[in-house]
């Protein structure tokens, strides 16, 4: 029924219902590390070789031929949510993840007995006579435990993964004690997207001294939007950041004096159009658009407790829906949910200084709330009105892009390309997600924050320059791709690149490369051409 449904949507023309929804293929999240996951699902390796027996000559034939990881119809969604084990087999805040997770955790239980060190769950030693713990055994305890705390802005804090570590290990905290010693867990939103992944304290002497020429910037009556985006382009101190994104983004007025008056405005349109829409979420035109949004915004960023609450869920549902009734020439379009979560949690961190990925957001003041919720809806759709085209009937934009990145990529390394050639891996099964998601599921939250500090600074950042970081990113797995010999090997590593440890570090680099690479290729007149 899905494929038939996939098949027909490709066949209908461009004249659609306002609100329509259309798939994404190819999508997958969260990436997952292959120095951590060495099995895959049964069903991975056919679905794979059924890619590169049947090679796709065209868009049309690719998204037929391709299974959308997403793809769930509404047979298996309704059995999956009725089942028992979608009930009692998860936290009360993870009841609508997909199905896959239940693969993930026989992989991981897999893993273990092939003797593979799990990053959350390492292996554990059997110790005789656990009842009995010692003084030197429970001072070692604490001692361990104090170590797992982060020292940050003078406060000690610990971040939510370890905090969730502490609360599943239930009595076998003294077998993990045991264990071997494990990589620190880096946060996926809090405090890292401050830091580099080597943990460095985030306010040096020269990041305070780049914080007071932003404040400079922001203070005077009419800041100056050009010298903001050259300061940005390296990056933007957290504390302000939510200004400096509403900023840059087009949102707020450079005047000062005009910005209050601007935000209350726009604010006030946004829940005008909620009352004035929302409820038409069961007409018969819009349903399946709300469903389909209903559906995706439980799997966006699922490892993030932050985004398991009700609240912010709904607060998901009534951007996404108000933006797809407004714009009906694309409609929604899975992928577009993620592209909420940056702007949610950057104006969301002006009113927490703890932990972000486990903050209540209902704890906040309604009004706050509010406020919260109306920046991001302008935000990303300030956002995606540079790049509809990605998301309009076909998605010509993307398909464009993709064209682009493999052009690009035959002129920068050769022996990538032809390696590609090689092994009959298209650039449209990996790259597709890179464009449709702008590398938001193939990099932490933490590294999306950072990226789009700089996409904002850059002159059309999101529709142009993302081609040169994409070229960039590729090239930088370059020994890994060239290492792999056959096309399941290639894809496996395409879709699921070890970023998971990736800090502002790495993403300054990439970016760095992707502006040589700018400045190389962009103003040659036949860069793409051999």
């Amino acid at each position: 029924m899905a494929t038939e449904n996939r098949i027909h949507f490709w066949r209908r023309t461009s004249t659609k219902a306002p609100g329509s929804v259309q798939p994404v293929y190819g999508a997958q999240h969260p990436p997952l590390d292959p120095r951590l996951r060495r099995t895959y699902p049964k069903d991975t390796k056919s679905k794979l070789n059924n890619l590169k027996s049947k090679k796709a000559s065209s868009f049309h034939e690719f998204a037929r031929s391709t299974n959308d990881a997403w793809d769930i119809n509404e047979e298996e969604d309704e059995e999956f949510l009725a089942s028992p084990a979608a009930t009692s087999s998860l936290p009360p805040c993870l009841h609508f993840l997909p199905t896959h997770n239940q693969q993930q955790n026989q992989n991981q239980a897999d893993e273990r007995e092939s003797g593979v060190v799990q990053r959350l769950e390492p292996p554990r030693t059997e110790a005789p006579h656990l009842h009995h713990v010692t003084q030197e055994e429970q001072e070692q305890q604490e001692e361990q435990e104090e170590q797992q705390e982060e020292h940050v802005n003078g406060e000690l804090v610990k971040s939510g993964s370890e905090a969730h570590l502490s609360r599943s290990s239930g009595g076998s905290s003294l077998q993990q004690q045991r264990s071997l010693p494990v990589r620190p867990i880096i946060p996926l939103v809090a405090r890292m997207s401050d830091q580099n992944a080597s943990g460095a304290p985030p306010m040096t002497v020269r990041e305070k001294s780049r914080l007071d020429k932003f404040k400079t910037l922001l203070a005077s009556p009419n800041t100056d939007l050009e010298e903001l985006r050259k300061h940005s382009w390296s990056g933007i101190p957290r504390e302000v950041r939510p200004i400096t994104w509403r900023l840059l983004s087009g949102y707020l007025p450079a005047n000062k004096e005009r910005r209050e008056l601007v935000l209350k405005r726009k604010r006030d349109e946004y829940f005008g159009f909620i009352e004035q829409y929302y409820h038409s979420r069961t007409d018969e035109n819009y349903k399946d658009t709300y469903r389909q949004i209903h559906i995706d915004i439980p799997r966006t960023n699922p490892l993030i407790p932050l985004f398991q609450q009700p609240t912010v869920q709904e607060v998901f549902e009534r951007i996404l829906f108000i933006w797809a009734i407004r714009h009906p020439a694309s409609g929604y379009v899975q992928g577009i949910n993620d592209l909420v979560t940056p702007f949610f949690v950057v104006f969301l961190s002006e009113f927490v200084t703890e932990d972000v990925e486990n903050f209540e957001v209902s704890a906040l003041p309604l009004d706050t709330q509010r406020n919260i919720e109306a920046d991001s809806f302008w935000c990303m759709s300030k956002l995606l009105d540079g790049i509809q085209d990605n998301y309009t009937f076909a998605q010509p934009g993307i398909q464009n892009k993709v064209k682009a990145l493999e052009e690009l990529v035959s002129r920068i390394d050769e022996d990538i390309h032809n390696h590609f050639k090689r092994y009959e891996v298209e650039y449209l099964q990996f790259a597709f997600r890179w464009m449709n998601n702008l590398l938001m599921r193939e990099l932490p939250l933490r590294c999306t924050i950072r990226l789009w500090d700089t996409y904002q600074a850059e002159s059309e950042g999101f529709s142009h320059f993302h081609l040169y970081v994409c070229s960039a990113f590729l090239i930088e797995w370059r020994k890994e791709i060239l290492s792999m010999v056959d096309f399941q090997g290639l894809l496996m590593l395409l879709q699921n690149l070890p970023t998971i440890h990736w800090g502002n570090e790495e993403v300054g680099l990439l970016l760095a490369e992707a502006y040589r690479l700018k400045y190389m290729f962009a103003d040659a007149p036949s860069h793409y051409k051999r």
